[in-house]
This record gives C-alpha cells, sequence and structure tokens, in this order.
C-alpha cells in the first residue's frame, strides 16, 4: 500500500498534539507550528475550572453568613426546631466542599494510567449532590408526617418566620450563581448544587408558610406545607438527576450535533460526513468526526484539510476544546470502530 492510500485510510489529528511515530508522526511534522492551538484549549479549560471554583467559594462564604444569621436567630428565640434546621442547612452546604474538590481535580494533567485526565470527577461529584437532594426530600417527608400522626406546638413564629426568610433568600443567591456559572461553563455538577441550594431554599419557603399558617390559626399549615415542599425537591430531584445521568452517559445536546455536521460539510474538501460522536469530560467537550474526501488528494493536503475541519468544527460547536477527525476516500468504508 502507498503513503499516499495509507493516510486516507485515516487521519487522526488532535488538541494535543501527541502523535506518535510512523506515518502519522511524519504527518504531524508538516504542521508542527499548529501546535499552540494545544495550549489556548488547556488554558481555557483551567479558565472554566477557575471559574467554577470561583463560584464555589463565593457560595460558600455566602452560605456560612446564612447559616451564621440563622444562628443568631436560633439564640435569640432558644428554638431547638430552628437550631435543627440551622445545622441542616450547614451540613448541606459542605457538599459545594466535595465539588470544590473535584474542580480542582479535574485541572490535574492526564497520567499514563488516567489517559484521558481526572474531569470525570467533576461528574462523580454530581452523584454526591444527587443523594443530598434526595435525602432533603426523605428528610421533610418524614419531618412532616411526624408532625402530621402527632401535631407539635410551634413556638417563637416570628423568630421562625424570620430564620426561613434568611435561608430562603441566602440559598436562592446561592442557587442562582451557581446555576448560572454552571451553564456557562458547561459544569452539570456545579448546576446540580445549585439546584440543590434551592431545595434548602424551598425548605425555608416551607418554615415560612408554615408560621404563617399556625399564626392564622390552623396548626397543620406546617406539616401539609412541609410535604407539598417534598412534592417540588422531588422536582428538583427529577432534573438534577436526570441531567447528572445523561452527563454520565456521554449525552450531549442534539443541536451541538447539528452545528458539528454543518461545519463540517462547509469545509472545503468535504465531500460527506459520516459519523459525528462529542462526550463530556467534565465542563469541556471532546468531538470525533468521520469524513468523506476526494480520494485522489494528496497526503499533506488530506491532513492540511483535516487541519481545516478541525478548527471550523471547535469554532462552531461551545466548549469545545479538542477534536479527531478521521478523512476516508468517499468510496472506502470506515473501520468498525466501538
Amino acid at each position: 500500500m502507498s503513503g499516499q492510500n495509507a493516510h486516507h485510510e485515516g487521519h487522526d489529528h488532535d488538541h494535543g498534539h501527541e502523535h506518535g511515530g510512523g506515518l502519522r508522526g511524519r504527518l504531524a511534522g508538516l504542521v508542527h507550528p499548529h501546535s499552540h492551538d494545544a495550549a489556548d484549549s488547556v488554558d481555557a479549560a483551567l479558565e472554566s475550572s477557575a471559574r467554577g471554583i470561583r463560584a464555589v467559594k463565593v457560595s460558600l462564604v455566602l452560605l456560612a453568613v446564612t447559616a451564621a444569621l440563622q444562628l443568631l436567630v436560633v439564640l435569640a428565640s432558644g428554638s431547638v426546631a430552628l437550631a435543627a434546621d440551622t445545622i441542616h442547612n450547614f451540613a448541606d452546604g459542605l457538599t459545594g466542599l466535595a465539588l470544590w474538590a473535584a474542580l480542582a481535580l479535574g485541572r490535574r494533567p492526564a497520567t499514563r494510567r488516567f489517559t484521558w485526565g481526572f474531569t470525570r470527577a467533576e461528574d462523580l461529584s454530581a452523584l454526591v449532590v444527587i443523594l443530598a437532594i434526595a435525602g432533603s426530600a426523605v428528610a421533610a417527608a418524614v419531618e412532616s408526617v411526624r408532625r402530621l400522626l402527632d401535631p407539635t406546638p410551634v413556638a417563637h413564629l416570628v423568630w421562625v418566620a424570620i430564620a426561613g426568610v434568611i435561608g430562603c433568600l441566602g440559598n436562592e443567591v446561592v442557587a442562582q450563581l451557581r446555576i448560572r456559572v454552571g451553564r456557562q461553563i458547561g459544569s452539570a455538577a456545579l448546576v446540580a448544587d445549585g439546584l440543590h441550594a434551592r431545595t434548602d431554599g424551598l425548605t425555608s419557603v416551607a418554615v415560612v408558610a408554615g408560621a404563617a399558617g399556625v399564626a392564622a390559626g390552623w396548626p397543620l399549615a406546617d406539616p401539609i406545607v412541609g410535604l407539598v415542599i417534598t412534592v417540588a425537591i422531588l422536582g428538583v430531584l427529577r432534573t438534577a438527576a436526570r441531567d447528572v445521568f445523561r452527563r454520565l452517559m456521554d449525552a450531549v445536546d442534539p443541536e451541538l450535533v447539528d452545528a458539528a455536521e454543518a461545519a463540517l460539510v462547509a469545509t472545503p474538501g468535504v465531500t460527506g460526513v459520516r459519523r459525528v460522536r462529542m462526550r463530556w469530560l467534565g465542563h469541556t467537550l471532546h468531538g470525533e468526526a468521520d469524513l468523506d474526501i476526494d480520494g485522489s488528494v494528496s497526503l499533506t493536503d488530506a491532513h492540511a484539510l483535516a487541519h481545516d475541519a478541525e478548527h471550523r468544527l471547535t469554532d462552531a460547536v461551545p466548549r469545545l476544546r479538542s477534536a479527531t477527525i478521521h478523512a476516508y476516500p468517499a468510496h472506502q468504508r470506515a473501520p468498525v470502530t466501538h
């Protein structure tokens, strides 16, 4: 088989430019100046991680302030129930530490054992958040049912309402911050942790609504509102679990695939797109594409075409930090991969 035909069997190009020896390694030398793109991609990924860590740090400070204010209310009212709720909110805030650790771990470079790096730690930390949300739903349901079966007078109604408002506002600010930054950098784990903060805010809403109902002469308002909030938390849990499951199963938005295919088809010299695959690695995307090209082009031209296709792909798809392009003669079947 000639060198030209061997090139047409498949052209691989990664942003990392870790080309091996042989023909593929020699081809890499034709475009060595292109290697600065790898640094740009790494820098962008690191900056995204840094933004995520900053968001976690700020949110932890906000949660600490919220818990401190609630603690002041506890000390002023002497309410054991409020003390328990404050401790619960503080403990739930610790999920942010798990996410912080995962984001920091994801910035470590790849090794010979972990060849894709450690970015998946971010997705695994999202499972901790999902368990925390589920725990909040269970705790709210158990407490509500207990109070329905064994009604307990709610004391310090004004202080209870004040603590509820503080908890609601504090957790919602944290939720907005984490969800916004999480969506901007593509972090399903950070979005899930934002939803977790929102469940704590919903619990605080229940505290306020229950206190209002009791003050109005309806003692069962507290547990009934608690059950309603439990249903709301289950809705948040469903959304968070769905997004995290999709991320772990390498699901991507079909619109991203459409954008990738359009960019590749528009590349001069590409006669068809056989397959496009993308997967999330933490909060960055990696893509692979099999392209049809004219079988008569030279090795150098085919390699340059693949580079051009890669550039167009990374420009067209947000948060796509690396891509592997396989180019085949239009009449040749691509090898089967699993």
